[in-house]
């Protein structure tokens, strides 16, 4: 007998949960962004029109320091390709995940975020390719909230930010610890964090990007332990199936 369907409230419900965590961190790093951009000169609409549109996280604080100093529009264009260039490679890898909708396949292109990506990676390969994108739109949302606070409070006082900036450190923590659980990869974990430590000594100024850059090689290079050991235990769960 097959095992009843679970009901729309029920997904809506673990939906919303799966992007609580994100909002923990998108909440109050959109405020510095908000604040931040008021504070440097801009008009109420142009740190939402940025959350809306452009979505970039990391490029977004990038993007006031440039606005600024009077960057032309080609040095921010070029600017926020190199830092979310990764991007690319997080689409590659969920294209057997695509809506059926056009608009739906290019809002998920939008929407993917590092965090968006560390969350919908953790859920079962037969999870529906529409839940992504609703995911993706919460965390877009949350991240707009942020924003829409923070440009309220840059407005109308003067606040200081100071240490809000670890919630991103926060975030990726907890992120982590669930991709940890789903998939058990430590070593990943301790050949990241032993690079770091060495690039720390020899090369401190360039530790992270240098570790991050190994061991993105180094994950390419040599072949994934547990491949074999995943595929064996599916072939003997079939097995004993069709037993």
């Amino acid at each position: 007998m097959s095992s009843p369907k679970p009901s729309s409230d029920r997904v809506g419900l673990s939906t919303f949960s799966l992007s609580v965590p994100v909002a923990m961190g998108y909440i109050p790093l959109g405020a510095v962004f908000g604040f931040l951009f008021m504070q440097a000169g801009a008009d109420w609409w142009m740190p939402l029109l940025a959350s809306l549109w452009l979505y970039a996280g990391a490029a977004q604080f990038m993007m006031i320091p440039l606005m600024v100093s009077g960057a032309s529009l080609t040095t921010l264009a070029l600017a926020t390709l190199a830092v979310n260039f990764r991007h690319v490679f997080y689409g590659l890898s969920l294209l057997h995940k695509r809506p059926a909708s056009v608009w739906a396949r290019a809002y998920q292109s939008f929407s993917l975020t590092d965090e968006t990506y560390a969350v919908v990676t953790t859920l079962p390969p037969d999870t529906p390719a529409q839940r992504l994108v609703w995911i993706g739109g919460l965390n877009h949302a949350w991240w707009m909230l942020g924003t829409l606070l923070g440009t309220l409070l840059g407005s109308a006082a003067q606040v200081q930010f100071a240490g809000l900036d670890f919630a991103l450190v926060a975030l990726f923590a907890v992120l982590l610890v669930e991709q940890l659980r789903h998939h058990g990869r430590w070593r990943s974990v301790f050949v990241g964090a032993g690079l770091y430590a060495l690039m720390s000594i020899w090369l401190p100024q360039h530790a992270l990007l240098l570790a991050m850059a190994v061991t993105v090689g180094l994950a390419v290079v040599l072949p994934e332990s547990n491949a074999g050991a995943v595929s064996s235990k599916d072939a003997s769960s079939g097995s004993k199936g069709a037993a």
